[in-house]
């Protein structure tokens, strides 16, 4: 009776630590879950609508915070047209002869170079392609030149590429500004909507100078 009663005792001990032990764990791991957004940082985006990225996307990018299709499609579509307008700086090198043409050329050479590498920064950090359909964009974006714009640009010297330039880089920002006030009104991450606010900001003011320029040329 005294051995049955021991095997017994040991038997509810037994499950009485098992139990406890179970409870412990479960107890971890409510801890852990309840932890695990922070845990995630930038690489693990948590979607919270079908256009919308939770906080912490894009962090380590320097893009912290929530992000949508508007933020993206911005970035996708504002890469290519800053490269362009990088391109038709370029050509003003040995072509250009106003003073105040060059002085633009050297401005939108220092402000657009950098913001393309935060824009491919920022979809990288964000998961996605630097073009919505992985071959980059044409020429059907607001201001876009046609190759046929370039080839009369590159053609021109002196005054003449002044004015072809001036011309032709007051519809190229005119397009950047409508794209930033699509970003402004319909992005959500704050730094994308910052970059947005520059843009328009200083293209806007570029062609001002630039229509300035056509006036006296």
């Amino acid at each position: 009776m005294r051995a049955f009663t021991h095997r017994t005792a040991r038997k509810f001990a037994l499950a009485g630590a098992v139990t406890a032990a179970g409870l412990l764990l479960a107890a971890c791991g409510t801890e852990d879950g309840a932890g695990g957004m922070d845990h995630g940082g930038a690489s693990a985006s948590v979607t919270v609508s079908p256009s919308t990225t939770a906080p912490g996307a894009g962090a380590e990018a320097g893009a912290p915070g929530a992000f949508n299709d508007a933020d993206v499609m911005f970035a996708q579509m504002m890469i290519p047209h800053h490269e362009q307008a990088l391109e038709m700086a370029e050509l003003a090198a040995g072509r250009a002869e106003d003073p105040e043409v060059k002085k633009l050329v050297a401005a939108i050479e220092q402000a657009q170079d950098p913001e393309i590498r935060k824009m491919r920064a920022w979809l990288k950090g964000w998961g996605r392609p630097e073009s919505a359909d992985g071959h980059g964009a044409g020429h059907g974006m607001s201001g876009m030149m046609s190759d046929q714009d370039m080839k009369d640009l590159a053609a021109a010297r002196g005054k003449a590429f002044d004015r072809k330039f001036a011309e032709l880089m007051i519809a190229h920002h005119d397009g950047a500004v409508t794209m930033a006030k699509d970003e402004q009104k319909n992005g959500r991450n704050a730094t994308a909507r910052k970059l947005a606010d520059d843009v328009v900001r200083t293209q806007s003011a570029e062609v001002a100078q630039l229509r300035k320029v056509l006036d006296r040329l």
